[in-house]
C-alpha cells in the first residue's frame, strides 16, 4: 500500500509542479494577490506530496518490502538499519526522489521565507522552480519509477552495492545534492530577474544567502566523497580526477566565482551582466552533474544508471532549462546597463581577477572531463586525462588566485593603491616567506615547490588573520576598544576569515601529500613486517571475522617507532555473499598531522598476504581545511544582516534595468 501512495503522491506533486510553473506566470503580471497566494501555497504543496512520496519508499526499504523492484536491486533483509535507509538514495530511483524532494524544499522556502521579496521577482522565483520540478518529476514518473512492482515478489533482495555500505557513504549524496539543488534558487532568481526585467543591489542580497548555502553544503559533500574514497578504496588517494568527482567540482567553482561577483553587485551594482551569467551556468553544470551520473557514458564508482534513453531524457531537460534561461540572457543583454565603475586596483577589480581565473579554471576542468568522452564519441578510441593535464593546467591557475585571496579584501573599494594594500601584508609576507625558508631548510633544497605551495598557504591563512587585527585593531587600541570591536564585528567577517584560512589549510594538505607521501609494498605472513618513514608495522595475525552481511579476512598490524609501540591497525577485505563482491576497508592511524595508511590484499601461494603501506604527510589538513572553509560560510549565513538587514526596494535606488517587452 506504500508503494502506491507514494507513487499517487509523486503524480500528484507533477501535477502541482505543473500549476506552479504557469500560475506563478500570471500572478506576476497581475499582481493579483488571490494568484500570489497560490502560488506560495503550491511551492509547499509540491515539498508535501513529494516528502509524502520520500517518506513512502523509505517505508519500502526499512520494512524490507520486496514487491517493489528498487528495494529488489538495491536491499536486503540482513542488512543494518543505517544502510537500509541510506539505500533509498543508494540507487538510480530513490537518489533522483531525493533529488526532488532537496529542490522542493528549496522552492518552499522561498515561498514561506521570502516576504521580504517583491511579489513580482519571488512569483517568477517560484514559476522557474516549478518548471525545474516538472521535468525532474516527469523524468521520474515516466522512466524511473521508483515504486515499480515486482511479481512475484523475491524472498529477500540483492542488496545494496557493498561499496555504497558505508557511513561515508549514508550522509555524502544527501549534502552534495543539497549543494547542487540548492544552486537551483540562483537560476531561478537569475531568470525571473531576466523576466522582470530589473537589476539592483537587493536582488543581489537576497541571492547571496542561497548560492551561500548551497555553496556550504556542496563544500561538505565533496570533503565527504573524498574522504569516503582515500579510506574505503584502498588506493591511499584522496582524488583522482575522476569525471564523476569533477562533475562535483566544477559547480563548486562556478558557485565560488558567483558567490564573489554577487557581492559586487550587492556593494557597487556592478558585474550585474556576469552575475547573471554565472547564476544560470552554476546551476547547468549541476545539471550536467546530473547527466554524467544518469546517462550511462561513464563507468564510474560514482555512477549508478546504465539506460540511454534515461540520458536522453535528462539531457533533453539540460537543453531546455539551460538554452532557454541563455536565449532569454542574449535577448536581455544588449540593453543591460552597466553599473559603477571602478579601478583596477580595487576590491572590484581583485573579485573581478577571482571570477576570471575561477572561470578559467572551471573550464579547464570542463574540458579534461569531457574531452575524452567527445573522442570516444567520435572515433571510439578511449583516452584519458590524468593529474598530468591537470597539473599543468588547473594548479598553474590557482596559484595566481591563492597569492590574490590575501590581497583581496585589503582593498578598498572603487579604487586604492596595491603599494598601501601589500603594505597592509607585511606580517602575512614575513610569515610567507619564513615558511618558505623553513620548508627548504628542512628538505635540503628538495622541495622547491612544496615550499612555494605553504608559502602561499601560509601568506593565506596570516592574511586572514591579518584582517581580522585590522578590523578590531589589535595592538592600535586598548583592550576593551578591542574586545568590543570584536564582540560587534559581523559574523560575515568571521566567515570570510575562517574560509579563506580553510583554503590555506586544504592547500598545505595538498602540497604536503603531493610532495611527501611514500609507500611500499611486500608479502608478508604473521610476524613479518615492513618499515616506511621511520615506522614498523608488522603483520600480527590474519583470522576470520563475521559481519552483519558479511565475511571479512581481518589482518591485525602493531605499528612501533623506534621499538616502541603506537598503535595497533585493522585492514579488512570483505566478501559481500549476496553480491559475491570484495571490498578493502583500510586501517588508518591519524594524528592529524599525518596518516599510516594500511591495506591487506590477495592471498600468496606461501600463506601470506600482499600488503601495502603508506605514509601521508599532511593529509588530514586536506579535509579539515574544507570543513573549516564549510563552518566559515555557515558563520557568514548566520548573519543577522541576513534575516532582518534585507531592505525593500526604494523606487529611487539604484538598479540596472531592462525595459518591459
Amino acid at each position: 500500500m506504500a508503494a502506491e501512495i507514494g507513487h499517487m503522491a509523486l503524480i500528484l506533486a507533477l501535477l502541482i509542479a505543473l500549476a506552479q510553473s504557469i500560475v506563478p506566470l500570471f500572478a506576476a503580471r497581475s499582481r493579483d494577490p488571490v494568484l500570489v497566494a497560490f502560488s506560495r501555497q503550491a511551492a509547499m504543496a509540491q515539498l508535501v506530496f513529494v516528502g509524502l512520496s520520500f517518506a513512502c519508499l523509505t517505508y519500502v526499504f526499512v520494512t524490507s518490502d520486496f514487491s517493489v523492484a528498487a528495494a529488489v536491486a538495491n536491499s536486503h533483509s540482513a542488512k543494518p538499519m543505517v544502510y537500509k535507509i541510506s539505500g533509498v538514495w543508494g540507487n538510480h530511483e530513490g537518489s533522483m526522489l531525493l533529488w526532488v524532494l532537496i529542490l522542493a524544499l528549496f522552492g518552499a522556502a522561498a515561498a514561506a521565507f521570502g516576504d521580504t521579496l517583491p511579489d513580482r521577482l519571488r512569483c517568477n522565483a517560484i514559476a522557474v522552480q516549478g518548471m525545474i520540478a516538472l521535468g525532474f518529476l516527469a523524468f521520474i514518473v515516466f522512466t524511473s519509477n521508483p515504486f515499480e512492482r515486482v511479481d512475484p515478489a523475491p524472498l529477500d533482495g540483492n542488496g545494496l552495492n557493498p561499496i555504497l555500505q558505508d557511513p561515508g557513504l549514508a550522509i555524502h549524496p544527501p549534502f552534495l545534492y543539497l549543494g547542487y539543488v540548492g544552486f537551483s534558487m540562483a537560476f531561478s532568481f537569475s531568470v525571473a530577474a531576466l523576466i522582470e526585467g530589473r537589476v539592483d543591489a537587493a536582488w543581489a542580497r537576497w541571492v547571496r544567502p542561497w548560492v551561500l548555502a548551497a555553496w556550504c553544503f556542496l563544500t561538505i559533500g565533496i570533503v565527504l566523497g573524498s574522504a569516503w574514497a582515500y579510506y574505503t578504496l584502498g588506493w591511499g588517494g584522496w582524488w583522482f580526477w575522476d569525471p564523476v568527482e569533477n562533475a562535483s567540482f566544477m559547480p563548486w567553482l562556478a558557485g565560488t566565482a558567483l558567490l564573489h561577483s554577487a557581492l559586487v553587485v550587492e556593494r557597487r551594482n556592478a558585474l550585474v551582466s556576469w552575475t547573471l551569467l554565472l547564476g544560470i551556468l552554476t546551476f547547468s553544470l549541476s545539471l550536467l552533474g546530473t547527466f554524467l551520473v544518469r546517462s550511462g557514458v561513464l563507468t564510474s564508482v560514482h555512477a549508478f544508471a546504465q539506460d540511454p534513453a534515461r540520458g536522453v531524457f535528462i539531457l533533453g531537460l539540460l537543453v531546455i532549462a539551460t538554452g532557454g534561461a541563455l536565449t532569454l540572457y542574449a535577448l536581455r543583454m544588449p540593453v543591460l546597463r552597466y553599473g559603477a565603475p571602478f579601478a583596477p586596483v580595487s576590491r572590484e577589480g581583485a573579485l573581478t581577477l577571482n571570477n576570471a581565473l575561477l572561470s578559467v579554471a572551471t573550464g579547464t576542468v570542463f574540458i579534461g572531463t569531457f574531452y575524452p568522452l567527445l573522442i570516444d564519441l567520435l572515433t571510439r578510441d578511449k583516452i584519458s586525462v590524468g593529474p598530468p593535464y591537470y597539473n599543468v593546467t588547473f594548479v598553474s591557475i590557482m596559484m595566481p588566485l591563492l597569492a590574490a585571496m590575501a590581497i583581496g579584501p585589503m582593498l578598498r573599494w572603487k579604487r586604492d593603491e596595491l603599494r598601501e594594500a601589500l603594505t597592509r601584508l607585511r606580517v602575512a609576507a614575513g610569515a610567507a616567506i619564513a615558511v618558505l625558508l623553513l620548508v627548504l631548510l628542512a628538505t635540503f633544497g628538495k622541495s622547491l615547490l612544496a615550499a612555494i605551495a605553504f608559502a602561499i598557504a601560509a601568506w593565506i591563512v596570516v592574511g586572514s588573520l591579518v584582517i581580522l587585527s585590522r578590523r578590531i585593531r589589535l595592538g592600535s587600541a586598548s583592550l576593551e576598544t578591542t574586545l568590543n570591536l570584536a564582540r560587534t564585528t559581523p559574523r560575515a567577517t568571521y566567515g570570510l576569515i575562517l574560509a579563506h584560512a580553510g583554503v590555506g589549510l586544504t592547500v598545505m594538505g595538498i602540497a604536503g601529500m603531493s610532495a611527501w607521501a611514500t609507500e611500499t609494498a611486500g608479502a608478508l605472513t604473521p610476524g613479518k613486517g615492513l618499515s616506511l618513514a621511520g615506522y614498523e608495522v608488522t603483520l600480527r595475525t590474519v583470522s576470520i571475522a563475521q559481519g552483519p552481511n558479511y565475511e571479512a579476512e581481518q589482518g591485525t598490524f602493531i605499528v612501533t617507532r623506534k621499538d616502541r609501540p603506537v598503535t595497533t591497525l585493522i585492514s579488512e577485505r570483505r566478501f559481500y555473499p549476496v553480491r559475491e563482491q570484495l571490498t578493502t576497508h583500510a586501517g588508518i592511524r591519524t594524528n592529524l598531522l599525518s596518516n599510516i595508511y594500511v591495506t591487506l590484499g590477495d592471498k600468496t601461494p606461501d600463506g601470506g598476504h600482499q600488503v601495502r603501506l603508506y605514509h601521508h604527510p599532511f593529509v588530514p589538513w586536506i579535509w579539515l581545511g574544507g570543513l573549516i572553509m564549510a563552518l566559515g560560510g555557515f558563520v557568514s549565513l548566520s548573519d543577522r544582516r541576513w534575516r532582518i538587514g534585507i531592505a525593500a526596494r526604494r523606487p529611487d535606488a539604484a538598479v540596472v534595468s531592462i525595459p518591459a517587452e
